[in-house]
């Protein structure tokens, strides 16, 4: 066997190596909390948006850090919203949300709650913006969304 025929396997395997690492490397810088405590606001705020939610309230306006230990914290956002189909069942709430939010940000369905349990909420996650969205309509004809961002560096 040629010589360079033993070495093509070991080259490949280096330069695939060299590449994960220079992808690590250059990976996106982890946003501070208040950066992603902005980017939660307009997801909620959009998130709405996309369901035509009407008279929308501020339930919690965030803007303050929640220490999460290590120097770091977390930013949370929650807001209200009339469905326009105002005898809507809140679950069909929840599931209209669920479809809408592709449309806001890379999110993923992380945890559907209990179907029969009207006060379970349902969790979205994107990892991409280190943000969580909780579903939690519980009254006919109301959406209802909080949200948190991850543990993140305060500076």
């Amino acid at each position: 066997m040629p010589r360079s025929t033993l070495y093509f396997p070991i080259r490949i395997g280096m330069s695939l190596l060299l590449a994960g690492t220079a992808l690590t490397a250059c990976g996106e810088e982890e946003p501070t909390a208040a950066e992603a405590g902005e980017t939660l606001k307009a997801h909620v705020l959009k998130l709405l948006e996309e369901v035509n939610a009407q008279n929308i309230q501020i339930t919690d306006p965030g803007g303050k850090d929640i220490p999460c230990g290590d120097g770091r914290a977390k930013r949370t956002f929650a807001a209200t919203g009339q469905d326009i189909a105002t005898e809507r069942r809140a679950s069909g709430l929840n599931e209209v949300m669920v479809g809408a939010s592709k449309r806001v940000a890379d999110y993923d369905l992380a945890d559907i709650g209990d179907p029969n349990d009207i006060n379970d909420a349902m969790t979205l996650t994107s990892t991409p913006s280190r943000t969580s969205l909780i579903l939690q309509s519980s009254v006919d004809g109301q959406y209802s969304v909080r949200g948190e961002t991850d543990c993140l560096n305060r500076l």
